[in-house]
């Protein structure tokens, strides 16, 4: 299985939606498990990277500044 390369700051679509009804996420941490905060409430999470990875709909790569 290939991992998949998730960088700090990116923002993520989920394949299922938060209870809030938002399903962009933007990660705070990485490593085996992963951060990730929901753009639309405000709540974040700890995920296990391969349960997130199965998860990811689409990528938006973080801005360079």
């Amino acid at each position: 299985m290939q991992i998949k390369p998730i960088h700090l700051n990116d923002r993520l679509q989920l394949r299922k939606p938060h209870p809030c009804g938002g399903d962009i996420f933007r990660v705070l941490r990485v490593g085996s498990d992963v951060r990730i905060v929901c753009e639309t409430c405000g709540r974040d999470m700890t995920l296990e990277r391969v349960k997130l990875e199965k998860a990811i709909k689409k990528t938006f790569p973080a801005e360079i500044n």
